[in-house]
């Protein structure tokens, strides 16, 4: 893999034939925003891209035929559009053409390099470590959560899957396009309030930030587990890292999970255990510690029983 960065910009977006003004696209967010206000019939839109490679490797490196692939996808409408950069030096370019039937909302833009390596074509060298986004219903380009919150009755209300679940604090759910953690507003009560308010008293402050943790690590657990679980392979059966933020997800654990590893082989060790079922139940102890610091679970536990520590003294 390469080791250098591995970088994707949006220089222009033109919406039927007309520039869409450089506003709708944000470097920051790494999103574009494709609607126009009066203009929601539009019917192609084309994303003028720069890729920049580390050009030394490139040239040195074990491989050959390198080529490199900007790709559009959503999931919502298993969509998927491919087209080459070409370029010298490390930097390439190229247009890509989003026909608006094919897509339904929101899609991934992310970037693959590609290379012939020990005669075998194909193989994934490089990508980029955060992809964009276009959304095709907005104007601004504003990333999204990656995670949606959404609080709902378990027992009556509008989600008659989420009723046999109506014990449940919270459920984390991520077959959707993005992860959403449903509180349960008639399990625990108060819940929800104490979740979303701010400030209040010391007790209230340390009940939050427990529980906020303890959520936290549950979403990263199941969002591990969902994004690890069937990916996509080369023509070797080597898996792919996945694009959106099921590729986020992967990249941030996967050195917490199997430390020492690089992602790409993290990621093919965590298939074959899957695969074989020896050392299956090892690694969950790997999903569960990294999970755990993403959500910052022992800090947030360290500092209550320090407080409740402190009030007893």
């Amino acid at each position: 893999m390469l080791l250098g960065d591995v970088e994707l910009d949006v220089l222009s977006v033109r919406v039927d034939g007309m520039d869409l003004p450089y506003a709708h696209v944000s470097r920051t967010e790494r999103t574009v925003g494709l609607d126009r206000s009066g203009r929601a019939d539009w019917e192609l839109a084309e994303l003028r891209l720069e890729a920049r490679l580390p050009a030394a490797e490139i040239v040195e490196g074990p491989w050959s035929d390198v080529v490199c692939l900007a790709v559009l996808t959503e999931k919502a409408t298993n969509s998927r559009i491919t087209v080459r950069l070409d370029g010298t030096h490390g930097v390439l370019r190229g247009t890509l053409e989003l026909p608006r039937g094919m897509y339904r909302e929101r899609a991934v833009l992310a970037l693959a390099v590609v290379a012939t390596v020990g005669e075998v074509p194909g193989r994934l060298v490089g990508s980029t470590q955060q992809d964009w986004y276009v959304d095709l219903c907005s104007a601004v380009p504003k990333r999204r959560r990656e995670v949606e919150i959404v609080e709902a009755d378990f027992r009556e209300g509008p989600y008659e899957w989420l009723r046999p679940f109506k014990d449940a604090p919270w459920v984390i759910e991520t077959a959707a396009e993005l992860p959403t953690v449903y509180l349960n507003s008639a399990g625990v009560e108060g819940l929800p309030a104490v979740l979303g308010g701010k400030g209040g008293s010391p007790a209230e402050r340390m009940l939050r930030d427990v529980v906020a943790g303890q959520i936290a690590q549950d979403a990263w657990t199941a969002m591990f587990q969902a994004a690890s679980t069937d990916p996509e392979t080369d023509e070797d059966g080597t898996p792919l890292i996945p694009q959106g933020w099921r590729g986020t997800v992967l990249r941030a654990m996967l050195p917490d999970v199997l430390p020492g590893l690089r992602t790409q082989d993290a990621l093919r060790e965590v298939e074959e255990r899957r695969r074989r079922g020896a050392g299956w139940a090892e690694l969950q102890t790997g999903v569960l510690y990294a999970a755990g610091r993403r959500g910052r679970t022992a800090k947030k536990l360290t500092d209550a029983v320090r407080s409740v520590d402190q009030g007893e003294r």
